[in-house]
C-alpha cells in the first residue's frame, strides 16, 4: 500500500520543482530527455528577462490561451514524442520548409527531412512569439538529445496545420 503512495507523491514533487524552477539549465543533472518547454509567458510584451526563459510543462492548452500556435503545437509534440508520422501529419501536403537555405516541400520531402535530421532531437521552446497566421519560437535543438543551438522557427499555418516553415539560427 506505501507504494501507491510513493508514487503519486514523487510525481507531485516533480510537477512542483518544474513550476518552481529558477530558469537555470539543469538538464545535464536530469540526462538526455524527449521533453518539451516553453514559456508560460508569450506575446508582445515580452522581454529578454529571465522569467521568458522559464520552463514549464505547460505549452499550451485551453486554459493557457497564451500557448503555442495549434499546428507548431502538433510540430513541437511530435518531435518530443519522436513520432515521426505526427511530425509529418502536422503539415499540409504541399507545405514549404526551409532550414536554413535548403528547401523541402511536400510530405514525402520533409519526411526524409525529419526522419535523418529531426527525429531523436531534443527541441526546447525558449519563447513564444505569436503572429497573425501562426508563431516564431526561439528554440534550443540538440540533434540527437545532446550539445545543440538555438535558432528561430517561423510557423505560418492555415486549418491548423503548417503551411511553411522556416528555421534559421538565432
Amino acid at each position: 500500500m506505501r507504494h501507491r503512495i510513493y508514487v503519486p507523491l514523487a510525481l507531485a514533487a516533480t510537477v512542483l520543482l518544474t513550476a518552481c524552477s529558477d530558469g537555470e539549465d539543469d538538464t545535464a543533472a536530469d540526462g538526455p530527455t524527449t521533453s518539451v518547454s516553453a514559456p508560460q509567458d508569450s506575446g508582445a510584451g515580452a522581454t529578454n528577462e529571465p522569467s521568458d526563459t522559464k520552463e514549464t510543462d505547460d505549452v499550451a492548452s485551453s486554459e493557457n490561451p497564451g500557448g503555442i500556435d495549434p499546428a507548431a503545437q502538433k510540430y513541437v509534440d511530435a518531435v518530443a514524442a519522436e513520432d515521426l508520422d505526427a511530425l509529418v501529419a502536422a503539415f499540409h501536403p504541399d507545405a514549404e520548409l526551409t532550414d536554413v537555405g535548403r528547401e523541402f516541400t511536400g510530405h514525402d520531402e520533409i519526411r526524409d527531412w525529419a526522419d535523418n535530421e529531426v527525429i531523436g532531437g531534443k527541441l526546447t521552446v525558449l519563447k513564444n512569439t505569436p503572429k497573425s497566421d501562426g508563431t516564431t519560437l526561439l528554440v534550443r535543438f540538440a540533434p540527437g538529445g545532446d550539445g545543440g543551438f538555438e535558432a528561430n522557427y517561423e510557423f505560418t499555418s492555415r486549418d491548423g496545420l503548417i503551411t511553411k516553415l522556416d528555421l534559421q539560427y538565432a
